[in-house]
């Protein structure tokens, strides 16, 4: 082959390469050097073509505050973008955000896609609505099911909850409820989106996007035990909202919770939202207790 044509098969093969998955890493490359506003100006455009991985950095960007305000409204707009194309991670961390800012409907709806796929938080938070019957139609059985597959993929507040719910349910019922959920879903795998080169932005967001579950209705549960003194350097964060109101209202709702008796709210602005806080807890696993116990999906979180 003569010289001329070997340089046009090397041009050909470097055209015929995904150009969009080579800028989304580069991003991603700029985003794991901390150079946030290079990577959201790599991504932005191909955001803006329907890249669907751009889309969800994007998201995780204005979720995070990084580069860009937090503005949980246009992180919502980006994670519906890439959700509505399948993107698992999106559909994912969508139905966490507006499961815990209220719009518990959309958000079970895009974890009851993101469950069914096998996606391990989807799987928990869905699965521990599907017991209790919160916001859908209870079904102990599946609930039972998905929490189980939850935890067989190693995710820890599932494993907590599973111990909890065998407390509750005979072996033969969650025997017959494994099995049920082999025959309904599709094969567990891992949280990720596909097994391409990671085209997703790998950064340790905060504990939201792993929000423990609300704690499984029992006949008779045991009684929470207040921890004492209420001291210590860790609190629980119930809701970043986009007005203070709204923190205030979820805060008089569960105030009456045992999981918060002696303690404080925190109202606490960060840029355009206020994140609801509670506390002090003498140790984390203190505020994950509170969590499991107060009703609604919280997670723990050092005081500042």
């Amino acid at each position: 082959m003569s010289p001329k044509y070997l340089v046009a098969a090397a041009l050909l093969a470097v055209i015929g390469q995904p150009i969009s998955a080579q800028s989304v890493k580069a991003g991603i490359e700029a985003w794991q050097r901390a150079d946030y506003s290079a990577a959201i100006a790599i991504w932005r455009p191909l955001a803006e073509a329907g890249d669907a991985d751009a889309q969800f950095n994007l998201g995780q960007a204005y979720r995070l505050g990084r580069g860009v305000p937090i503005n949980l409204s246009a992180a919502k707009t980006w994670f519906e973008r890439a959700a509505k194309t399948g993107h698992l991670d999106a559909q994912t961390t969508l139905g966490l955000l507006l499961f815990q800012n209220g719009d518990q409907a959309q958000g079970l709806n895009w974890l009851k896609q993101a469950a069914e796929k096998g996606e391990a938080r989807a799987l928990l938070v869905y699965g521990t609505a599907l017991y209790n019957g919160d916001g859908v139609t209870q079904d102990r059985m599946l609930g039972y099911a998905y929490v189980n597959r939850a935890a067989s993929l190693g995710l820890a507040p599932a494993k907590e909850t599973l111990a909890q719910l065998d407390s509750l349910m005979q072996p033969a019922d969650r025997q017959k409820a494994i099995a049920m959920g082999q025959a309904k879903s599709k094969p567990a795998s891992p949280p990720t989106s596909s097994s391409k080169p990671v085209r997703v932005a790998q950064v340790k967001p905060p504990p939201a996007t792993k929000p423990a579950p609300v704690k499984p209705t029992a006949p008779k549960p045991a009684a929470y035990k207040t921890p004492a003194p209420a001291t210590g350097a860790w609190r629980i964060q119930l809701g970043a909202f986009s007005q203070r109101g709204a923190a205030e209202s979820l805060y008089q709702r569960l105030s009456g919770k045992a999981a918060l008796a002696g303690r404080s709210p925190f109202y606490i602005a960060a840029g355009n939202v206020t994140r609801l806080q509670v506390g002090p807890y003498a140790s984390r696993a203190a505020a994950a207790a509170a969590c499991s116990a107060v009703g609604t999906a919280c997670f723990p979180i050092p005081a500042k």
